[in-house]
């Protein structure tokens, strides 16, 4: 049917729970039917893991009530209004609460691609808990979107989806962010980890980018991640990424969600190279520990003198999430040849802030005992196996040159008793 024909009072139930695909793989068109059309139909959920589309804004919120796993993407004005109710969870852990019924799924909304000869639907853009949501749903509802990719993996067969809305719009898209001179040094530290046939798993954004533009002397990098960002495409493009010393999936990267641009879905349409796989794939410990050489790159709004990583709220504040962080850094840490990498920049606001800190002031998002690596611009701080004494130290050596001697005061104690 056409979007114009969607009446989904036809579909759903007062009281319903629904599913939506996330991050650029988010059904645009079935978002603005339920906006439209939700208050209408009365006392209706939904959980989206991330947005980056903007339709998700206060003056909607009674339409439906909006879960997520943090504020993530576009977010941040629904958390700022008391409108988005916040679930504490990996990213890899959504798929099993979708099946166990712990987070419910009466209605799953996704975007899909055309149908291939056998009636089945690609993924496109996002795979991570989407078949999860369609498993479990009473409804299935496909935004059948012919601007999406075809991606190999993971497929959604015809039969599984009641009602199909067919539609022809560009996907959301990510635009590449501004690199500047403390993306660029953060990098520099980060880059002397990602030797020839490491397997890298990064996100996206300026730090992640300017990473990826100083890997093009490698050989034969792997790619297992939860996301890919249009970064990686020079990568392929150069020869650089070819999974192949990877001990499983040799040739093939490994991704649960495609961020980017137009350049990056192109790029995946239909590309062998790339397949698309479920979080209980892309973040599970058994595939992981089966991988040599795997840097993990990942970010932190602040970090405390002994090591416990805040990636979630600032204060008042609900600026992250806990996404993937802690699989891929206990995979990293573990991993032989590999690291974990945490970064951030060693300020916030104008310089004024130390993102070192005595103590946080958010929740711990990735605990002590299990971060490797931290890095800003001032270098990188190997945490991994030493004692809390020495941990102080060497964050303090890579904090801002403003905040060091404050820094020492404050980690006086630990250092003097132990702990």
């Amino acid at each position: 049917m056409s979007p114009a024909d969607l009446d989904l009072s036809r579909y759903l139930k007062p009281g319903d729970r629904i599913v939506f695909g996330q991050a650029c793989g988010e059904p645009t068109t079935l978002v603005e039917a339920l906006i439209a059309q939700g208050a209408g139909i009365g006392n209706l959920s939904a959980f989206i893991a991330t947005s980056f589309s903007g339709l998700f804004v206060p003056e909607n919120a009674s339409a439906f009530r909006l879960s997520s796993m943090g504020a993530i993407g576009a977010l941040r004005s629904m958390t700022k209004a008391g409108a988005l109710d916040v679930i504490p969870v990996h990213v890899s852990q959504v798929g099993p609460l979708i099946a166990a019924g712990v987070l419910p799924c009466d209605v799953a909304m996704i975007q899909v691609s055309p149908a291939d000869a056998d009636g089945n639907h690609s993924c496109g853009l996002i795979s991570d808990y989407v078949r999860a949501a369609v498993d479990k749903a009473r409804v299935v509802i496909a935004e059948v979107n012919d601007q999406v990719p075809y991606s190999h993996g993971e497929l959604i067969p015809g039969s599984a989806i009641d009602v199909k809305v067919q539609v022809s719009r560009a996907p959301v898209e990510v635009a590449a962010a501004k690199i500047g001179e403390t993306d660029e040094a953060i990098a520099r530290h980060c880059a002397g980890y990602i030797g020839d046939g490491s397997v890298i798993q990064t996100g996206v954004g300026a730090v992640p980018d300017a990473i990826l533009r100083l890997l093009h002397d490698r050989k034969d990098l792997g790619v297992h991640s939860g996301m890919l960002g249009d970064g990686l495409v020079d990568l392929f493009e150069a020869g650089v990424i070819t999974n192949a010393r990877k001990e499983i999936d040799r040739g093939v990267t490994i991704n649960g969600a495609l961020i980017g641009t137009k350049r990056l879905y192109d790029f995946a349409d239909k590309n062998p190279a790339i397949r698309m796989t479920p979080t209980s794939y892309t973040h599970d410990a058994a595939v992981l520990g089966q991988l040599s050489r795997l840097v993990t790159i990942n970010s932190a709004l602040e970090v405390d003198l002994t090591g416990q990583v805040n990636a979630e709220q600032s204060g008042a504040a609900y600026m992250g999430g806990t996404g993937g962080q802690v699989d891929f850094v206990r995979a990293g840490a573990r991993s032989p040849g590999g690291a974990a990498l945490m970064v951030l920049a060693s300020t916030a606001k104008g310089g004024t802030l130390s993102k070192i800190v005595p103590s946080l002031a958010g929740p711990v998002t990735t605990a002590r005992t299990e971060v490797d690596v931290i890095v800003t611009e001032y270098g990188a701080a190997e945490l991994k196996g030493q004692t809390l004494a020495e941990r102080t130290k060497r964050l303090i050596a890579i904090a801002h040159p403003d905040f060091r001697e404050e820094l020492d005061r404050a980690a006086h104690q630990i250092q003097t008793r132990g702990f």
